[in-house]
């Protein structure tokens, strides 16, 4: 789907919006100044924005202010880069490019990325408590937040991760689809869907539409997860800003070993249907969502 230049110029607006929020929320001057420089090469300078601009567009949609956003956007963004740290440590992925830099781990020591991962994430959830909105709103951020980087979430899906990597995923039977699409779901897509649900909170939106955004939202992170693993295979390390071919190297649990390329694509298809299914009745207003959506599957890093 091509975007609009008026689409473009919104999300460009959305990025440098978060941006200055990130720069304003890393440049309190109070960590030492190692940790601070770890934390400021995790956040800043790289990554797509996915889920800050998935808050933007979700709360937009339904009358929330940008400047309203501008907190809980920034804090998604914090443990999404707390995440990455963490995952690229050699107890994890042991990654050393991210972002087309040396991870932090490789930069800075291995004790100081996980200091600053763990910084970060107690950076996102103070954003959060400092955000300008009433207590109700501020709560329930705060509890969608930690369910999604938590056991019920992120470091859940991490956990299945860790576990099913080493595995014959060539092999599996097709009933573990399941439990691959349960893994990634926890993984990649609660955070996804908590990014999503954020714009709503702050929003209002009403528990109906919540469903009906929770339908986009978790076609959104399966699709995410398919379109990486195909780029772990096709995409080179010097356009993903990552390491290429690791998935395979590794031998993790992915789609494409589980359904081959071919059938990862089609899944891509009728995802990309789920979304614009889930999105349809919300008419014009789902715009800027349903772009995020194909961006996601169309994307080349």
């Amino acid at each position: 789907m091509p975007e609009s230049s008026e689409a473009a110029d919104r999300a460009a607006g959305w990025r440098a919006r978060v941006e200055a929020c990130l720069q304003r929320a890393l440049s309190l001057g109070t960590a030492p100044s190692r940790l601070d420089a770890a934390m400021r090469h995790a956040t800043l300078d790289g990554g797509k924005r996915m889920r800050p601009l998935l808050v933007y567009a979700a709360g937009t949609a339904f009358g929330a202010t940008e400047s309203s956003l501008d907190a809980p956007a920034a804090a998604v963004e914090l443990i999404h880069a707390y995440s990455l740290v963490h995952d690229d440590l050699p107890a994890m992925d042991d990654d050393a490019l991210r972002r087309g830099k040396p991870t932090v781990h490789v930069a800075f020591g291995e004790a100081t990325a996980i200091l600053a991962g763990d910084a970060l994430q107690s950076l996102a959830f103070e954003l959060l408590v400092e955000a300008p909105a009433s207590a109700d709103i501020r709560v329930a951020a705060l509890r969608e937040l930690a369910i999604a980087a938590g056991a019920r979430g992120m470091c859940g899906g991490q956990a299945l991760d860790l576990a099913a990597t080493g595995s014959a995923a060539g092999t599996l039977a097709l009933p573990d689809a399941m439990a691959l699409q349960r893994l990634h779901a926890l993984k990649t897509g609660a955070l996804l869907r908590a990014s999503v649900r954020l714009g709503g909170i702050f929003a209002g939106i009403d528990a109906a539409t919540t469903l009906r955004m929770d339908a986009f939202a978790d076609a959104l992170g399966l699709a995410f997860q398919i379109r990486d693993d195909l780029l772990d295979i096709e995409g080179d390390s010097a356009t993903l800003g990552k390491t290429a071919g690791k998935d395979q190297a590794q031998a993790k649990a992915t789609f494409p070993a589980l359904l081959g390329i071919a059938g990862s694509r089609q899944r891509l298809q009728e995802l990309a249907g789920a979304m614009r299914d889930a999105l349809a009745p919300l008419g014009a207003r789902g715009a800027m969502l349903q772009r995020l959506g194909q961006q996601a599957i169309d994307r080349v890093s």
